[in-house]
């Protein structure tokens, strides 16, 4: 019978700390294969791999496309490209950016339950938003055991409860214990009865192998009336259970507070453009206002250039008023607690 014999292991902010420890406690001859996402900007120089060999005794490496899939060594996923596991291989695609990153966690845990079922054991650990729910929910639905750092002994705890709160996960353990946990679960023979590929996770494992073949009237869940802050495209509603997510025509994807981090940087982007052009437009009037008086030009000419200064520059002044305020971009509880 098969065993748990492919790990998924998705963090982010302080995860590396978490990630470290688990590596090092993972046994030479673990039998199963592990793969690993974490945020890495898209034009960083990832070291990660030599991280994780100085670490634990397992090798690591940065995963290839087609590369096929061996027991016994770590597939990290490298900047700019999201790592996708299919029966037997490893795919790395630069496809849309999901949940504001690539690589994302959701991609690897939703390929690997679509190929691999209830041989799969998803593992989250600190990090911020939620990233990783979503694909430990599709895990969990395929009959996969999910694993998340408890919140507690996590850096950044947002991940790891996003995740309770998204699946029915199984373990919720500090560090220290989960190299353990996966160790057994990689010897366990897999009992459960192979579970149906859900038809939306079907259909966004395709998007996600950039398969643009699905119509726009088959995408997965329901148009909303939200536009996606990377192409202005219209984004599609998904709803798993209480999870609400969000994914558009060419396949960015977001979870609910992605999507809100991602309007909010785009806000304050938008506010920025207009305190420069405001700015600009009061300096450029007051200088038309000066250039007519020095000129001998009628006094309405001149009052007209100094009220068009006057009102650019109280509008800017509104404007920076509303950048100065940290409530446009505070985390939601910073703001609860302050009210």
């Amino acid at each position: 019978m098969p065993t748990h014999d492919i790990i998924v292991i998705g963090a982010s902010s302080g995860g590396i700390e978490a990630l470290t420890e688990v590596v090092a406690r993972l046994p030479e001859d673990l039998p199963a294969a592990v793969f690993v996402v974490v945020h890495v900007a898209p034009r960083s120089v990832s070291v990660l791999p030599d991280i994780l060999n100085r670490a634990g005794p397992l090798t690591a490496v940065h995963a290839k496309d087609n590369e096929k899939i061996k027991s016994g060594r770590i597939y990290v996923a490298p900047p700019d490209f999201h790592m996708l596991i299919a029966d037997g291989a490893v795919r790395l695609v630069r496809g849309p950016i999901e949940n504001n990153t690539r690589p994302a966690i959701d991609p690897t845990c939703r390929t690997a339950a679509r190929s691999y079922g209830p041989r799969v054991v998803g593992v989250i650990l600190s990090g911020a938003l939620d990233d990783g729910a979503a694909g430990l929910h599709a895990i969990k639905e395929r009959g996969g055991v999910a694993v998340v750092q408890d919140p507690a002994d996590a850096l950044f705890p947002d991940m790891p409860q996003n995740a309770l709160d998204a699946a029915a996960v199984d373990h919720i353990l500090p560090k220290a214990r989960i190299a353990a946990l996966l160790d057994r679960l990689a010897r366990e023979p897999v009992e459960a009865a192979r579970i149906a590929v859900p038809e939306e996770l079907q259909k966004e494992t395709e998007i996600e192998a950039m398969d643009m073949k699905i119509p726009d009237d088959d995408k997965p869940g329901k148009p909303s009336v939200y536009g996606c802050p990377d192409c202005g495209g219209v984004l599609w509603e998904i709803q798993d259970d209480e999870l609400l997510r969000f994914r558009c025509r060419v396949g960015h994807a977001y979870s609910s507070e992605g999507l809100l981090a991602a309007q909010t940087e785009g806000l304050d982007s938008a506010l920025w453009t207009a305190y420069r052009a405001l700015q600009e437009n009061a300096s450029l009037a007051r200088r038309l206002a000066e250039r007519a008086k020095n000129s001998g030009q009628k006094k309405l000419i001149v009052d007209r250039f100094e009220e068009r200064a006057q009102s650019a520059a109280e509008h800017a002044e509104t404007v920076k008023q509303l950048l100065l305020n940290d409530k446009l971009s505070a985390p939601v509880d910073r703001i609860e607690q302050r009210e």
